[in-house]
C-alpha cells in the first residue's frame, strides 16, 4: 500500500509544485496562455491558490517521508481534492471546457487520500 501511495502522490505532488509555483510568482500575462481563467480571478486569489497548491504538495510528501505529523498527508490530499472540485466549475463557467486534467487531478487526489489513510 505504501508503494501505491508513492506512485500516486509523488507525481501528483510534482504537478502541484510546478503549478503552484507558477501561480504564486508569475504574472497573469505570462499565465494566460496556459490558464485562460486567470483574468476571472483577482490576483490575490491567484497567489493564494498557488500557495495552497505548494502547501498541498508539501503535505503529500513531507509527513510520510519524515514520519512526523502523518495526519497531514490525508489532510493535504483532501485539500487538493476540494481544490479540484472548485476548479472544475471555474473552467466550465468561463467557456473553457478543458477539464480533462482537472478530472485526472481529482481522481489522483482521491486515490492519495484513500491510500494515505489505508
Amino acid at each position: 500500500m505504501e508503494l501505491a501511495y508513492w506512485i500516486v502522490a509523488g507525481p501528483l505532488a510534482l504537478l502541484y509544485l510546478y503549478g503552484g509555483a507558477l501561480k504564486a510568482v508569475r504574472s497573469p500575462d505570462r499565465l494566460r496562455p496556459m490558464m485562460a481563467w486567470v483574468d476571472r480571478v483577482p490576483l490575490p486569489v491567484l497567489r493564494t491558490l498557488g500557495v495552497l497548491e505548494l502547501l498541498g504538495a508539501a503535505g503529500l510528501l513531507l509527513p510520510p517521508l519524515t514520519g512526523a505529523a502523518t495526519w497531514l498527508a490525508p489532510a493535504a490530499a483532501a485539500g487538493l481534492l476540494l481544490l479540484q472540485i472548485g476548479a472544475i466549475p471555474v473552467h466550465l463557467t468561463g467557456g473553457d471546457r478543458r477539464i480533462g486534467l482537472n478530472l485526472v487531478l481529482l481522481a489522483a487526489a482521491a486515490a492519495a487520500l484513500v491510500l494515505s489513510v489505508g
